[in-house]
Protein backbone atom coordinates (compact mmCIF):
# COMPACT_ATOMS: atom_id res chain seq x y z
CA UNK A 1 0.00 0.00 0.00
CA UNK A 2 1.27 3.34 -0.94
CA UNK A 3 1.61 5.55 2.05
CA UNK A 4 1.44 9.68 1.71
CA UNK A 5 0.99 12.55 3.80
CA UNK A 6 -1.17 15.57 2.96
CA UNK A 7 -2.45 18.68 4.72
CA UNK A 8 -6.05 17.67 3.91
CA UNK A 9 -7.94 14.26 2.62
CA UNK A 10 -11.37 15.00 1.11
CA UNK A 11 -13.77 12.25 1.32
CA UNK A 12 -16.47 12.21 -1.56
CA UNK A 13 -16.21 14.52 -4.89
CA UNK A 14 -19.41 16.23 -5.02
CA UNK A 15 -19.84 19.82 -5.16
CA UNK A 16 -18.95 20.02 -1.53
CA UNK A 17 -15.77 17.67 -2.17
CA UNK A 18 -14.64 19.46 -5.06
CA UNK A 19 -15.23 22.99 -3.73
CA UNK A 20 -12.85 22.20 -1.00
CA UNK A 21 -10.31 20.24 -3.10
CA UNK A 22 -10.27 22.89 -5.37
CA UNK A 23 -9.42 25.80 -2.96
CA UNK A 24 -7.40 24.17 -0.65
CA UNK A 25 -5.02 22.88 -4.38
CA UNK A 26 -4.83 26.45 -5.43
CA UNK A 27 -4.02 28.26 -2.33
CA UNK A 28 -0.36 25.45 -2.45
CA UNK A 29 -1.82 22.40 -0.37
CA UNK A 30 -1.22 18.71 -0.77
CA UNK A 31 -4.91 17.89 -1.47
CA UNK A 32 -6.02 13.97 -2.20
CA UNK A 33 -9.19 13.46 -2.99
CA UNK A 34 -11.36 10.17 -2.85
CA UNK A 35 -14.14 9.10 -5.11
CA UNK A 36 -15.53 5.57 -5.44
CA UNK A 37 -18.35 6.71 -7.66
CA UNK A 38 -18.77 8.80 -10.28
CA UNK A 39 -17.03 12.45 -10.25
CA UNK A 40 -19.48 15.65 -9.48
CA UNK A 41 -21.52 13.62 -7.01
CA UNK A 42 -25.28 13.75 -6.72
CA UNK A 43 -26.01 16.98 -8.02
CA UNK A 44 -24.36 16.42 -11.89
CA UNK A 45 -25.17 12.84 -12.29
CA UNK A 46 -28.33 11.72 -10.84
CA UNK A 47 -29.91 15.42 -8.72
CA UNK A 48 -30.06 19.25 -10.34
CA UNK A 49 -28.84 18.86 -13.42
CA UNK A 50 -30.66 15.90 -15.12
CA UNK A 51 -33.65 16.72 -13.31
CA UNK A 52 -33.34 20.47 -14.27
CA UNK A 53 -32.91 19.66 -18.22
CA UNK A 54 -36.32 17.10 -17.64
CA UNK A 55 -38.06 19.93 -16.73
CA UNK A 56 -37.04 22.14 -19.09
CA UNK A 57 -38.11 19.38 -22.05
CA UNK A 58 -41.44 19.26 -19.87
CA UNK A 59 -42.04 23.36 -19.82
CA UNK A 60 -41.09 23.04 -23.46
CA UNK A 61 -44.02 20.36 -24.22
CA UNK A 62 -46.29 22.49 -21.55
CA UNK A 63 -45.98 25.49 -23.65
CA UNK A 64 -46.42 24.15 -26.77
CA UNK A 65 -49.66 22.45 -25.63
CA UNK A 66 -50.81 26.25 -23.84
CA UNK A 67 -49.53 28.47 -26.26
CA UNK A 68 -53.37 28.98 -27.67
CA UNK A 69 -54.32 31.08 -24.65
CA UNK A 70 -52.41 33.89 -26.47
CA UNK A 71 -53.02 32.60 -30.32
CA UNK A 72 -50.41 30.00 -31.77
CA UNK A 73 -51.27 26.51 -31.98
CA UNK A 74 -49.03 24.08 -31.81
CA UNK A 75 -49.32 19.80 -30.77
CA UNK A 76 -46.21 18.69 -29.46
CA UNK A 77 -44.78 15.31 -30.08
CA UNK A 78 -43.26 13.64 -27.53
CA UNK A 79 -39.58 11.87 -28.01
CA UNK A 80 -38.53 10.30 -25.04
CA UNK A 81 -35.32 9.17 -26.43
CA UNK A 82 -34.52 12.98 -27.40
CA UNK A 83 -35.23 13.95 -24.28
CA UNK A 84 -33.17 11.81 -22.23
CA UNK A 85 -30.61 12.46 -24.70
CA UNK A 86 -31.03 16.01 -24.32
CA UNK A 87 -30.69 15.01 -20.24
CA UNK A 88 -27.73 13.26 -20.58
CA UNK A 89 -25.85 15.88 -22.76
CA UNK A 90 -26.44 18.14 -20.60
CA UNK A 91 -24.78 16.43 -17.95
CA UNK A 92 -21.88 15.39 -20.23
CA UNK A 93 -21.61 19.38 -21.36
CA UNK A 94 -20.81 20.12 -17.77
CA UNK A 95 -18.94 16.73 -16.54
CA UNK A 96 -15.36 18.44 -17.66
CA UNK A 97 -15.78 21.00 -15.25
CA UNK A 98 -15.49 18.11 -12.29
CA UNK A 99 -13.39 15.62 -14.24
CA UNK A 100 -10.60 14.13 -12.58
CA UNK A 101 -8.22 14.95 -15.02
CA UNK A 102 -9.24 19.02 -14.25
CA UNK A 103 -8.49 18.32 -10.70
CA UNK A 104 -5.11 16.66 -11.11
CA UNK A 105 -4.26 19.64 -12.92
CA UNK A 106 -4.72 21.55 -10.15
CA UNK A 107 -2.47 19.35 -8.37
CA UNK A 108 -5.04 17.56 -5.96
CA UNK A 109 -3.79 13.81 -6.04
CA UNK A 110 -7.57 11.89 -7.36
CA UNK A 111 -7.92 8.33 -5.92
CA UNK A 112 -10.95 6.55 -7.73
CA UNK A 113 -11.75 3.98 -4.90
CA UNK A 114 -13.55 3.96 -1.54
CA UNK A 115 -12.00 5.19 1.58
CA UNK A 116 -12.32 4.49 4.86
CA UNK A 117 -10.76 5.94 8.27
CA UNK A 118 -7.91 3.92 9.67
CA UNK A 119 -6.83 6.08 12.36
CA UNK A 120 -7.90 9.55 13.53
CA UNK A 121 -6.09 11.35 11.38
CA UNK A 122 -5.83 8.49 8.59
CA UNK A 123 -7.64 7.52 5.17
CA UNK A 124 -7.10 4.30 3.65
CA UNK A 125 -8.48 2.53 0.31
CA UNK A 126 -7.17 -0.38 -1.46
CA UNK A 127 -3.89 0.86 -2.66
CA UNK A 128 -3.46 4.11 -0.65
CA UNK A 129 -3.25 5.48 3.01
CA UNK A 130 -2.64 9.07 3.73
CA UNK A 131 -2.40 10.90 6.96
CA UNK A 132 -3.25 14.12 6.62
CA UNK A 133 -3.29 17.31 8.61
CA UNK A 134 -7.19 17.70 8.12
CA UNK A 135 -10.07 15.50 7.05
CA UNK A 136 -13.35 16.46 5.35
CA UNK A 137 -16.48 13.91 4.81
CA UNK A 138 -18.46 15.42 1.64
CA UNK A 139 -19.76 11.99 0.94
CA UNK A 140 -23.40 13.04 0.02
CA UNK A 141 -26.71 11.40 0.65
CA UNK A 142 -28.85 9.07 -0.95
CA UNK A 143 -32.91 8.54 -1.16
CA UNK A 144 -34.57 6.82 2.14
CA UNK A 145 -36.25 3.49 1.26
CA UNK A 146 -38.56 2.82 4.23
CA UNK A 147 -39.28 -0.17 5.73
CA UNK A 148 -42.28 -0.92 3.86
CA UNK A 149 -43.28 -5.04 2.97
CA UNK A 150 -42.54 -5.78 -0.42
CA UNK A 151 -41.02 -2.36 -1.14
CA UNK A 152 -36.99 -3.81 -1.46
CA UNK A 153 -37.61 -6.28 -4.14
CA UNK A 154 -40.39 -4.42 -6.06
CA UNK A 155 -37.44 -2.70 -8.35
CA UNK A 156 -38.63 1.24 -7.57
CA UNK A 157 -36.90 3.96 -9.20
CA UNK A 158 -35.58 6.92 -7.21
CA UNK A 159 -33.58 10.17 -8.51
CA UNK A 160 -30.39 8.02 -8.94
CA UNK A 161 -32.15 5.57 -11.03
CA UNK A 162 -34.77 7.34 -12.94
CA UNK A 163 -32.35 8.50 -15.20
CA UNK A 164 -31.52 5.13 -16.90
CA UNK A 165 -35.28 5.11 -18.38
CA UNK A 166 -35.44 4.55 -22.01
CA UNK A 167 -39.28 4.78 -22.19
CA UNK A 168 -41.84 7.09 -21.04
CA UNK A 169 -43.24 5.70 -17.96
CA UNK A 170 -47.02 5.00 -18.62
CA UNK A 171 -48.33 5.42 -15.53
CA UNK A 172 -45.74 6.42 -12.73
CA UNK A 173 -46.59 6.27 -9.03
CA UNK A 174 -44.74 8.92 -7.20
CA UNK A 175 -44.38 8.12 -3.31
CA UNK A 176 -43.92 11.61 -1.10
CA UNK A 177 -44.96 15.16 -2.13
CA UNK A 178 -41.63 16.58 -1.33
CA UNK A 179 -39.90 19.13 -3.67
CA UNK A 180 -38.33 16.31 -5.56
CA UNK A 181 -41.79 13.78 -6.00
CA UNK A 182 -43.56 17.15 -6.95
CA UNK A 183 -40.85 17.87 -9.36
CA UNK A 184 -40.59 14.79 -10.85
CA UNK A 185 -43.83 13.73 -11.22
CA UNK A 186 -45.25 17.09 -12.57
CA UNK A 187 -42.44 16.84 -15.20
CA UNK A 188 -43.44 13.09 -16.49
CA UNK A 189 -46.85 13.98 -16.62
CA UNK A 190 -46.26 16.93 -18.89
CA UNK A 191 -44.41 14.34 -20.83
CA UNK A 192 -46.87 12.15 -21.53
CA UNK A 193 -47.22 9.83 -18.16
CA UNK A 194 -50.26 8.96 -15.92
CA UNK A 195 -48.94 10.40 -12.71
CA UNK A 196 -50.46 9.71 -9.29
CA UNK A 197 -48.73 10.81 -6.03
CA UNK A 198 -49.11 8.98 -2.57
CA UNK A 199 -47.76 11.49 0.47
CA UNK A 200 -48.03 10.22 4.09
CA UNK A 201 -49.03 13.85 5.52
CA UNK A 202 -49.13 17.20 3.25
CA UNK A 203 -47.36 18.27 0.31
CA UNK A 204 -44.24 20.26 0.83
CA UNK A 205 -44.60 20.64 4.72
CA UNK A 206 -41.95 23.16 4.70
CA UNK A 207 -43.61 25.99 3.01
CA UNK A 208 -46.52 28.08 3.86
CA UNK A 209 -49.98 26.80 2.89
CA UNK A 210 -50.55 29.74 0.90
CA UNK A 211 -47.35 29.76 -1.35
CA UNK A 212 -48.37 25.71 -2.22
CA UNK A 213 -52.15 26.59 -2.82
CA UNK A 214 -51.49 27.72 -6.40
CA UNK A 215 -48.80 24.80 -7.17
CA UNK A 216 -51.55 21.99 -5.98
CA UNK A 217 -54.41 23.97 -8.98
CA UNK A 218 -51.27 23.33 -11.08
CA UNK A 219 -50.66 19.91 -10.50
CA UNK A 220 -54.68 19.11 -10.42
CA UNK A 221 -55.07 21.19 -13.71
CA UNK A 222 -51.96 19.06 -15.30
CA UNK A 223 -53.78 16.01 -14.23
CA UNK A 224 -51.87 14.75 -11.50
CA UNK A 225 -53.14 12.52 -8.80
CA UNK A 226 -52.55 13.76 -5.36
CA UNK A 227 -53.26 11.63 -2.69
CA UNK A 228 -52.69 12.81 1.03
CA UNK A 229 -52.12 11.62 4.56
CA UNK A 230 -51.59 7.71 3.08
CA UNK A 231 -49.47 5.96 4.29
CA UNK A 232 -47.98 3.41 2.27
CA UNK A 233 -48.72 -0.55 3.48
CA UNK A 234 -47.33 -2.54 1.45
CA UNK A 235 -45.86 -2.44 -2.44
CA UNK A 236 -46.27 -5.41 -4.86
CA UNK A 237 -45.55 -6.76 -8.39
CA UNK A 238 -48.54 -6.79 -10.25
CA UNK A 239 -49.50 -7.11 -13.90
CA UNK A 240 -49.75 -3.49 -14.77
CA UNK A 241 -46.17 -3.72 -13.06
CA UNK A 242 -46.33 -2.38 -9.67
CA UNK A 243 -49.23 -2.00 -7.00
CA UNK A 244 -49.60 0.45 -3.59
CA UNK A 245 -51.79 -0.36 -1.40
CA UNK A 246 -52.48 2.78 1.02
CA UNK A 247 -55.68 2.71 3.43
CA UNK A 248 -57.14 0.15 1.71
CA UNK A 249 -56.80 1.93 -1.75
CA UNK A 250 -54.68 -0.09 -4.16
CA UNK A 251 -53.06 1.99 -7.08
CA UNK A 252 -51.18 0.04 -9.82
CA UNK A 253 -49.18 1.75 -12.10
CA UNK A 254 -45.70 0.97 -14.64
CA UNK A 255 -43.23 2.10 -12.60
CA UNK A 256 -42.84 3.59 -8.77
CA UNK A 257 -40.29 6.43 -7.87
CA UNK A 258 -39.62 6.90 -4.23
CA UNK A 259 -39.31 10.33 -3.20
CA UNK A 260 -39.78 9.60 0.74
CA UNK A 261 -36.25 12.01 1.92
CA UNK A 262 -32.70 11.42 1.82
CA UNK A 263 -30.18 10.48 4.32
CA UNK A 264 -26.25 10.96 4.43
CA UNK A 265 -24.18 8.20 3.37
CA UNK A 266 -21.77 7.38 5.51
CA UNK A 267 -21.51 3.71 5.70
CA UNK A 268 -18.28 1.93 4.85
CA UNK A 269 -16.32 5.00 6.30
CA UNK A 270 -15.28 3.15 9.66
CA UNK A 271 -15.93 6.43 11.87
CA UNK A 272 -15.04 3.98 14.95
CA UNK A 273 -11.69 3.91 13.88
CA UNK A 274 -11.43 7.55 12.99
CA UNK A 275 -13.15 8.54 16.52
CA UNK A 276 -16.43 10.37 15.02
CA UNK A 277 -18.96 10.50 16.96
CA UNK A 278 -22.54 10.08 15.31
CA UNK A 279 -25.90 10.95 16.21
CA UNK A 280 -29.66 10.75 15.03
CA UNK A 281 -28.77 13.10 12.45
CA UNK A 282 -25.65 11.52 11.18
CA UNK A 283 -22.08 12.89 12.34
CA UNK A 284 -22.22 14.99 15.27
CA UNK A 285 -20.79 18.56 14.62
CA UNK A 286 -20.65 21.78 15.95
CA UNK A 287 -21.13 25.39 14.57
CA UNK A 288 -17.92 24.86 12.53
CA UNK A 289 -19.34 22.01 11.15
CA UNK A 290 -16.24 20.11 12.56
CA UNK A 291 -16.82 16.82 14.27
CA UNK A 292 -17.42 17.42 18.37
CA UNK A 293 -15.29 14.07 18.91
CA UNK A 294 -12.37 14.72 16.36
CA UNK A 295 -11.30 18.19 15.88
CA UNK A 296 -9.18 16.99 12.92
CA UNK A 297 -12.34 16.17 10.98
CA UNK A 298 -14.90 18.19 9.58
CA UNK A 299 -18.29 16.92 7.11
CA UNK A 300 -19.82 19.25 5.18
CA UNK A 301 -23.04 19.04 2.35
CA UNK A 302 -25.55 16.77 2.91
CA UNK A 303 -23.18 14.67 4.57
CA UNK A 304 -23.49 17.07 7.22
CA UNK A 305 -27.21 15.98 8.17
CA UNK A 306 -28.60 19.47 7.39
CA UNK A 307 -30.17 21.28 4.16
CA UNK A 308 -30.06 18.84 0.94
CA UNK A 309 -28.94 21.44 -1.41
CA UNK A 310 -25.83 22.08 -3.71
CA UNK A 311 -25.66 25.68 -2.66
CA UNK A 312 -25.39 24.95 0.49
CA UNK A 313 -22.37 22.27 0.17
CA UNK A 314 -20.60 25.38 -2.05
CA UNK A 315 -21.53 27.12 1.26
CA UNK A 316 -20.30 24.38 3.72
CA UNK A 317 -17.08 24.44 2.02
CA UNK A 318 -16.20 27.56 1.78
CA UNK A 319 -16.75 27.72 5.77
CA UNK A 320 -14.97 24.87 6.16
CA UNK A 321 -11.79 26.19 3.73
CA UNK A 322 -11.84 29.43 6.36
CA UNK A 323 -11.94 27.69 9.31
CA UNK A 324 -9.68 24.77 8.42
CA UNK A 325 -6.85 26.67 7.14
CA UNK A 326 -7.32 30.14 7.92
CA UNK A 327 -8.19 29.47 11.42
CA UNK A 328 -11.05 31.96 10.86
CA UNK A 329 -14.28 31.83 13.12
CA UNK A 330 -17.25 30.55 11.63
CA UNK A 331 -20.60 29.42 12.31
CA UNK A 332 -22.80 27.58 9.62
CA UNK A 333 -25.98 28.52 12.11
CA UNK A 334 -25.48 31.98 10.57
CA UNK A 335 -25.94 30.80 7.05
CA UNK A 336 -28.74 32.50 5.38
CA UNK A 337 -29.91 29.64 2.78
CA UNK A 338 -32.68 30.07 0.49
CA UNK A 339 -34.89 27.36 -1.03
CA UNK A 340 -36.70 26.11 -4.14
CA UNK A 341 -38.73 24.28 -5.67
CA UNK A 342 -38.39 23.81 -9.31
CA UNK A 343 -42.03 22.68 -10.16
CA UNK A 344 -44.40 24.88 -12.12
CA UNK A 345 -45.02 27.54 -10.72
CA UNK A 346 -41.82 27.56 -8.68
CA UNK A 347 -42.22 28.37 -4.97
CA UNK A 348 -39.02 29.80 -3.63
CA UNK A 349 -38.14 30.94 0.11
CA UNK A 350 -35.95 32.48 2.49
CA UNK A 351 -35.05 33.17 5.98
CA UNK A 352 -38.09 32.12 8.13
CA UNK A 353 -41.95 31.05 7.35
CA UNK A 354 -44.88 32.64 8.17
CA UNK A 355 -45.74 30.15 10.31
CA UNK A 356 -42.24 29.87 11.90
CA UNK A 357 -42.46 33.36 12.28
CA UNK A 358 -45.70 33.53 14.40
CA UNK A 359 -44.25 30.70 16.26
CA UNK A 360 -41.30 33.11 17.57
CA UNK A 361 -43.17 36.62 17.34
CA UNK A 362 -46.58 36.03 17.81
CA UNK A 363 -48.58 38.51 16.90
CA UNK A 364 -46.17 41.41 16.00
CA UNK A 365 -45.40 39.81 12.80
CA UNK A 366 -46.13 41.87 9.53
CA UNK A 367 -46.84 39.79 6.48
CA UNK A 368 -47.03 41.71 2.81
CA UNK A 369 -48.28 40.24 -0.28
CA UNK A 370 -48.66 41.06 -3.86
CA UNK A 371 -50.05 39.06 -6.50
CA UNK A 372 -48.74 38.60 -9.83
CA UNK A 373 -51.84 39.60 -11.42
CA UNK A 374 -51.55 43.58 -10.77
CA UNK A 375 -47.53 43.10 -12.41
CA UNK A 376 -47.76 44.11 -16.22
CA UNK A 377 -45.34 41.73 -17.28
CA UNK A 378 -46.96 39.22 -15.88
CA UNK A 379 -50.30 40.13 -17.55
CA UNK A 380 -48.45 40.62 -20.92
CA UNK A 381 -47.03 37.45 -20.51
CA UNK A 382 -50.74 35.36 -19.63
CA UNK A 383 -49.51 34.06 -16.60
CA UNK A 384 -50.26 36.10 -13.57
CA UNK A 385 -50.06 33.30 -11.13
CA UNK A 386 -48.60 32.91 -7.72
CA UNK A 387 -47.46 36.46 -5.37
CA UNK A 388 -45.21 37.19 -3.14
CA UNK A 389 -44.84 38.01 -0.10
CA UNK A 390 -42.96 39.77 2.94
CA UNK A 391 -42.25 37.88 6.67
CA UNK A 392 -41.25 41.84 9.03
CA UNK A 393 -40.58 42.49 12.66
CA UNK A 394 -42.91 45.67 14.24
CA UNK A 395 -39.95 47.47 13.21
CA UNK A 396 -40.08 46.56 9.70
CA UNK A 397 -36.89 43.82 9.71
CA UNK A 398 -36.86 41.28 7.13
CA UNK A 399 -37.17 37.79 8.82
CA UNK A 400 -38.21 35.96 5.58
CA UNK A 401 -39.75 36.59 2.03
CA UNK A 402 -41.26 34.09 -0.36
CA UNK A 403 -42.21 33.85 -3.96
CA UNK A 404 -44.75 31.29 -5.64
CA UNK A 405 -44.38 32.03 -9.55
CA UNK A 406 -42.76 31.95 -12.68
CA UNK A 407 -39.29 32.22 -12.42
CA UNK A 408 -39.55 32.33 -8.19
CA UNK A 409 -35.94 30.93 -7.98
CA UNK A 410 -34.58 33.90 -9.74
CA UNK A 411 -36.97 36.64 -8.14
CA UNK A 412 -35.99 35.36 -4.75
CA UNK A 413 -32.02 36.82 -5.32
CA UNK A 414 -32.73 40.01 -4.09
CA UNK A 415 -34.39 39.35 -0.80
CA UNK A 416 -31.33 36.45 0.36
CA UNK A 417 -29.17 39.56 -0.64
CA UNK A 418 -31.00 41.72 1.57
CA UNK A 419 -30.96 39.36 4.70
CA UNK A 420 -27.24 38.04 3.94
CA UNK A 421 -25.80 41.99 4.30
CA UNK A 422 -28.70 42.61 6.78
CA UNK A 423 -29.97 45.61 4.33
CA UNK A 424 -32.98 47.83 5.46
CA UNK A 425 -36.10 47.31 3.73
CA UNK A 426 -35.63 50.98 2.05
CA UNK A 427 -33.14 49.87 -0.02
CA UNK A 428 -36.33 48.07 -2.40
CA UNK A 429 -38.23 51.55 -2.01
CA UNK A 430 -34.84 53.61 -3.33
CA UNK A 431 -34.13 51.63 -6.55
CA UNK A 432 -35.76 51.62 -9.73
CA UNK A 433 -36.70 48.81 -11.40
CA UNK A 434 -36.79 48.51 -15.37
CA UNK A 435 -40.37 48.04 -16.82
CA UNK A 436 -42.15 45.79 -17.61
CA UNK A 437 -40.49 43.46 -15.13
CA UNK A 438 -41.72 40.49 -13.14
CA UNK A 439 -38.68 42.02 -10.43
CA UNK A 440 -40.83 45.09 -10.21
CA UNK A 441 -42.79 43.38 -7.53
CA UNK A 442 -40.29 43.70 -5.01
CA UNK A 443 -39.98 47.54 -5.15
CA UNK A 444 -44.23 47.06 -4.40
CA UNK A 445 -43.72 44.45 -1.29
CA UNK A 446 -41.35 47.14 0.13
CA UNK A 447 -43.83 49.96 -0.48
CA UNK A 448 -46.37 48.13 1.02
CA UNK A 449 -45.22 48.02 4.17
CA UNK A 450 -44.70 52.40 4.02
CA UNK A 451 -47.79 53.38 2.31
CA UNK A 452 -49.77 53.45 5.72
CA UNK A 453 -47.28 55.81 6.79
CA UNK A 454 -46.90 57.37 3.88
CA UNK A 455 -50.76 58.21 3.10
CA UNK A 456 -51.84 58.30 7.25
CA UNK A 457 -53.72 61.11 8.73
CA UNK A 458 -50.49 62.80 9.87
CA UNK A 459 -48.46 63.28 6.69
CA UNK A 460 -51.84 64.88 5.19
CA UNK A 461 -51.93 67.17 7.59
CA UNK A 462 -48.08 67.80 7.34
CA UNK A 463 -48.70 68.22 3.45
CA UNK A 464 -52.04 70.59 4.24
CA UNK A 465 -49.85 72.73 6.87
CA UNK A 466 -46.60 72.78 4.52
CA UNK A 467 -49.25 74.21 1.43
CA UNK A 468 -50.63 77.00 3.34
CA UNK A 469 -46.93 77.66 4.56
CA UNK A 470 -45.52 78.13 0.96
Amino acid sequence: MKKLKADIVVIGAGSGGLSVASGAAQLGLRVVLFEKGEMGGDCLNSGCVPSKALIAAAHAAHDARTAVRMGVTAVPIVDFAAVMAHVHAAVATIAPHDSQPRFEGLGVTVVREAARFTGPRTIASDSVEVTARKIVIATGSRAKAPPIPGLAGSGFLTNETVWGLTELPRRLIVMGAGPIGLELGQAFRRLGSEVVVVEAAEPLPREDRDLVAPLLEQLAADGVELFTGRTVDLVERSEAGIAVVSGGHRIEGSHLLLAVGREPVLDGLNLQAGEVTTGARGIVLDRQLRSTSNPAVFAIGDAAGREAFTHVAGAHAGLVVRKALFAQGTDVEALVIPRVTYTDPEIAAVGLSEADARKIHGDAVKVLSVPFSGNDRAIAEGDTRGFAKLILDPKGAILGAAIVGRGAGELIHPWVLAMTSKLKLRAFTDFIAPYPTRGEIHKRLASAFYSPILFSGRTRALVSLLKRIG
